[in-house]
């Protein structure tokens, strides 16, 4: 018997002993996890965040073979202590919850703008200057507030690659694109950024963000853009011209779409995301143990119908012109399935506040008066928010400002902004930081381009991006 089948086997085998427990749903608090081990429960996420930093370097073959099981096994890592510790039900209703309730919302959106947006295929040849370059980080930046950034990204990674093809230094322009398109540029819309989402959700009107982090959300983009333009026309000029001329393999031809129908298919991701949000008919049904509320189901339900769409209407040529592969997605799905799983004793203990091992964090965001200090609530959100997921940790500054959103969409309009800009912004502080970053790296990887390894991207990230941030936070906060 193989690996995989013993494997399957167990897991099949724990699911079936746990069937009984699965409408007998608890909650993990963060009070229960301060009694017994405080911030020792944090180490399962930490473990498989330098799995994820140090394995691709120093194994690289078993970390390729082998990471979803790596995944897995940081992800029982957590789930056994917590099952000894606190009951088999209530450590299987934490991890159910956070599926039904975190992952697989985020997964079935996430695979389906990837499958959508990978049916779109942009034939003929781009040839990747500066000028080109700089128009298609813009126009994804632009996007990333109307389509989000996971759609933004996937629709533009591939072209953008192609119209690079034939360059010696490439590493740059994916490093700006994570920045920009993958990033900062959702940050004026619900629909651009989980954690925006997610305060929608809670009350915050749809365009309060554009009429309230434009100006921090301009600054720090065209200080990206402008930066990006000089280094590439640095690698472009002088760089790229000392090695030998390389044969562009994308042949001269005029501009062409195919599989236009996807851009439909994309409108319609959009209004399901939309309806969600605005359509609230108090239905709600139980499975697992889990409430799942009727606008969710039809949402998710709806996604996965124009996933199939694309698949079926797409021609076929139009996902090999893009060299399409399920890869990358079933790399981010594992790897963020684990990661789900290991955030929640670190999500838990944050709420916690000051009676858990984060309490330095809560107690330093107020004054002695009692009121918010904007520049630590830009910060503390935004490096939480650069390893954890975004969307959590968000909603735990939201409501550690006080919750209440008329209140904090008026007189602390200037404390939501910089939850919300630390949210959004600082995503692009690692890899894990949001969906997206690890979706183009998976796919820039795929095309043989070399990328920055963990900490050789926040290296990039923390040059370039720290010094905005430090000024951003003297200008608005």
């Amino acid at each position: 018997m193989t690996l995989n089948k013993i494997f399957c086997k167990s897991v099949f085998g724990l699911l079936s002993g746990l069937m009984p427990l699965w409408g007998q749903a608890t909650d993990l608090s963060g009070q229960h996890l301060v009694i017994y081990l405080s911030g020792f429960w944090a180490i399962p996420f930490v473990g498989l965040l330098l799995s994820i930093a140090l394995a691709p370097m120093l194994t690289p073959l078993l970390w390729h073979r082998h990471f979803g099981k790596i995944a897995a096994g940081w992800g029982l890592a957590f789930l056994l202590p917590c099952s000894a510790l606190f009951g088999v039900d209530e450590a299987f209703s934490s991890a159910t919850h956070t599926l039904f309730a975190e992952y697989f919302p985020f997964i079935i959106l996430l695979a389906t703008l990837f499958v959508v947006a990978g049916g779109i295929c942009v034939r003929g040849n781009l040839h990747g200057t500066p000028e080109l370059n700089v128009g298609f980080l813009a126009l994804g930046t632009v996007l990333a507030s109307v389509m989000g950034t996971t759609g933004a990204a996937m629709l533009l990674v591939r072209p953008l690659i192609r119209a690079n093809d034939n360059r010696q230094h490439v590493k740059h322009v994916m490093v700006f694109f994570i920045f920009l398109v993958a990033n900062a540029g959702g940050a004026l819309t619900p629909l651009g950024d989980p954690p925006l989402f997610l305060g929608f959700l809670h009350g915050v009107d749809f365009l309060w963000t554009l009429k309230n982090v434009f100006a921090q959300t301009l600054f720090l983009c065209l200080s990206l853009l402008f930066m990006f333009y000089l280094l590439d026309r640095y690698y472009y000029h002088r760089r790229d011209e000392t090695h030998p001329a390389r044969l562009d393999p994308t042949p001269d031809s005029a501009i062409q779409i195919e599989g236009k129908i996807n851009f439909i298919l994309l409108a319609g991701v959009v209004l399901l995301v939309l309806m969600s949000g605005f359509w609230k008919p108090g239905i709600a049904f139980q499975i697992m143990g889990q409430k799942l509320e009727l606008q969710n189901m039809l949402r998710d339900t709806g996604l996965l119908l124009l996933m199939l769409a694309s698949l079926k209407l797409t021609p076929a040529s139009a996902r090999e012109g893009n060299e399409f592969t399920w890869g990358p997605i079933i790399e981010v799905a594992k790897i963020f399935a684990a990661i789900f799983i290991t955030i929640v004793p670190v999500i838990a203990l944050l709420k916690a506040a000051e009676a858990g091992p984060f309490s330095s964090v809560i107690v330093a965001l107020s004054d002695q008066q009692g009121h918010p200090i904007n520049a630590m609530y830009f910060w503390s959100s935004g490096l939480l928010s650069s390893f954890l997921d975004n969307a959590p940790t968000y909603l735990v500054f939201f409501n550690t400002a006080g919750g209440d959103p008329a209140l904090l969409m008026t007189k602390l309009a200037a404390t939501l902004a910089a939850i919300s800009c630390g949210s959004v912004f600082m995503g692009a502080m690692s890899y894990i930081g949001n969906a997206p970053n690890m979706m183009v790296k998976a796919i820039a990887e795929q095309r043989n381009i070399v990328m920055p390894s963990f900490f050789g991207y926040m290296a990039w990230s923390c040059c370039i991006l720290l010094p905005l941030f430090a000024v951003i936070t003297l200008i608005f906060f």
